[in-house]
């Protein structure tokens, strides 16, 4: 049984739900992030434990036999992200509320399971045209990368009505300040 509450913040890439994530980590203290397990290299300055929990492929499905994830997929082939259990028992024992900056089905698979212990919600972009303007504007995709994250980003947009709620984030300030009072509310 849980002893704190999940916030899911889900969303195509570009949509924002990072921004919104690291707003409610700054501004709200009883919450803490999850961080991922991944079983890709680590980009840049990505550190373990920090980032992600870097694991090889091999380590990432023994602990998929062992039961160790809440939910995990694998994203690209022989690309694994996951949720390890252990992290949300790590933070609820700090007396905190996990925090979750996670994909789509990851989101939804995490509502699954805590049901009503958990406030899913779906970061939506103004448009698609919106979305591939802010990608391109990271300048780190290619054409070929561009293309595949703006038919991802169409496919989760698809599923944004089965959150328990979806921000609009056409303007940051606003978007900040509905995610604020919604967790604030949900976590009482």
């Amino acid at each position: 049984m849980p002893s704190g509450k999940l916030i899911i913040f889900s969303a195509p890439s570009g949509s924002g739900k990072t921004t919104l994530v690291h707003h409610l980590l700054d501004t709200i203290p009883q919450l803490s992030f999850s961080i991922s397990a991944t079983s890709r290299a680590k980009r840049g300055k990505e550190e373990h434990q920090k980032d992600y929990y870097f694991l090889s492929t091999q380590d990432f499905k023994n602990k998929i036999d062992n039961n160790e994830f809440l939910e995990y997929e694998e994203v690209y082939e022989g690309t694994y992200y996951g949720t390890l259990r252990s992290e949300v028992e790590r933070i609820w024992a700090e007396g905190k509320h996990v925090i979750f900056d996670i994909d789509v089905q990851g989101g939804l698979n995490l509502k699954k399971q805590f049901g009503d212990s958990a406030l899913a919600v779906f970061v939506q972009p103004p448009s698609v045209d919106e979305l591939k303007r802010r990608l391109q504007g990271r300048g780190t995709e290619d054409d070929a990368s561009l293309a595949k994250r703006v038919a991802k980003a169409e496919e989760e947009l698809s599923f944004a009505n089965q959150f328990d709620t979806i921000i609009l984030n056409d303007d940051l300030e606003e978007a900040k300040n509905e995610a604020h009072n919604l967790v604030s509310k949900f976590i009482g």
